[in-house]
């Protein structure tokens, strides 16, 4: 069977991440690159091993051969990017957020499917094998009625004062960068795992460093002669590094979410506890082979990654024995299994069921995200009203 053929736009972290899972897959070939200039691209694309290095990415959009597109661009550039992708006929992938606004994320979506184009955005974090097992128990009602689900989102990669990147300017990251950025998949996740829909929040964000500093020069260019004051600018900074999210969903669960860049250890510590009527659970993406289990009456369990202990509907997620532990590639892997999957097999994304996050997924998070701002903004509760798709 001949392959499917695929463009990446982006060379930074994601965009090779993306194609190092589509590579495991063995049905899929990644035959070209995009990036911010035709340097970036062929420099990406010997390193890779890619045949064809594009100096814009509508360049990419014009070549018949590509099927696929995966954007894997800056957050600014998501809605015109996703919008003509769709438009050149091609399937698409999207890094999250969809667009910057759930305005935008509606027009996507409805576009989407008035082409019946292959959409997905991802959030790979719901691909985890031991989140698929979760589900499957909160499902089979195993810890009983949810009360309660509370976690937290934690990195320090923005601690220092010296930290800078460019999510960290709103016109390139957004109006609201921790809760967009790992917010969103703490609520996909979630979402994903109990079944419920997130329908009211309250919000309140900080910007613990209101002032950064930014390098004046590259790296290389540093130089010893050159005083401290000289090497950076100051820069005033708008959106937060931390925040914390009340949330009620829709059967009327209570719940609570921390985001914070500003944790001192904390790499990329996604967790979240599910609390039951009969039992808890607690997972935290640094440990991701494990699922701890309390009870009230008998010892708490650990529950290892082990495809003879899952249930049924998890045994395809997981794919080594027990001991031999799945993280965070092997789950951005089940994202582009699942994805192709549906390609390959000329499924429609109007009437068959995906088990990949979709626009659809995107759009319910960017409204998430602006009744997040809102809340904190207005210090209230605030509904997510997810906006109608229209076509502007």
């Amino acid at each position: 069977m001949e392959k499917i053929k695929v463009g990446i736009i982006g060379t930074g972290f994601i965009g090779p991440t993306h194609i190092e899972a589509i590579r495991r897959l063995g049905f899929v070939e990644v035959v070209g690159v995009a990036g911010s200039s035709k340097e970036a691209a062929e420099k990406k694309a010997t390193e890779l091993g890619i045949a064809k290095a594009y100096s814009d990415y509508r360049e990419m959009l014009r070549d018949s051969e590509i099927q696929v597109v995966h954007n894997c661009a800056p957050n600014h550039l998501h809605f015109t990017m996703n919008k003509e992708i769709i438009l050149s006929g091609k399937h698409v992938l999207s890094e999250k957020p969809l667009a910057m606004n759930s305005k935008e994320s509606a027009e996507l979506l409805a576009l989407a499917k008035k082409h019946k184009a292959v959409h997905g955005v991802n959030f790979n974090y719901r691909q985890f094998p031991i989140v698929q097992q979760l589900a499957t128990m909160i499902k089979n009602e195993e810890l009983g009625k949810v009360n309660a689900v509370h976690g937290s989102y934690l990195q320090d990669w923005l601690l220092f004062d010296t930290d800078f990147n460019w999510r960290l300017d709103p016109e390139l990251g957004g109006k609201t960068r921790a809760v967009a950025d790992i917010g969103s998949h703490w609520c996909d996740t979630v979402q994903y795992v109990t079944g419920k829909r997130i329908v009211e929040v309250f919000a309140d964000m900080a910007t613990v460093i209101p002032v950064r500093k930014k390098p004046k020069y590259n790296a290389s260019t540093f130089g010893t002669e050159k005083a401290q004051e000289e090497i950076y600018e100051d820069v005033p900074i708008k959106t937060e590094d931390y925040a914390s999210v009340l949330l009620r969903f829709n059967d009327g669960t209570r719940g609570v979410f921390t985001v914070s860049q500003v944790s001192a250890g904390r790499k990329n510590r996604l967790s979240f506890e599910i609390d039951g009527s009969k039992n808890s659970a607690y997972w935290n993406q640094e440990e991701p082979e494990k699922l701890w289990i309390g009870h009230r009456d008998k010892p708490n369990e650990i529950l290892l990654a082990d495809p003879s202990l899952f249930t049924p509907e998890a045994q395809s997620s997981i794919h080594h024995p027990g001991g031999h532990n799945e993280g965070w590639p092997d789950a951005l892997k089940n994202m582009m299994l699942h994805f192709y999957t549906f390609i390959r097999e000329g499924k429609d994304p109007q009437s068959d069921k995906t088990n990949f996050a979709t626009f659809e997924d995107g759009h319910v998070s960017m409204c998430i995200t602006d009744a997040i701002l809102e809340s904190h903004q207005q210090q209230k509760w605030v509904k997510v009203e997810v906006q109608q798709e229209v076509l502007s």
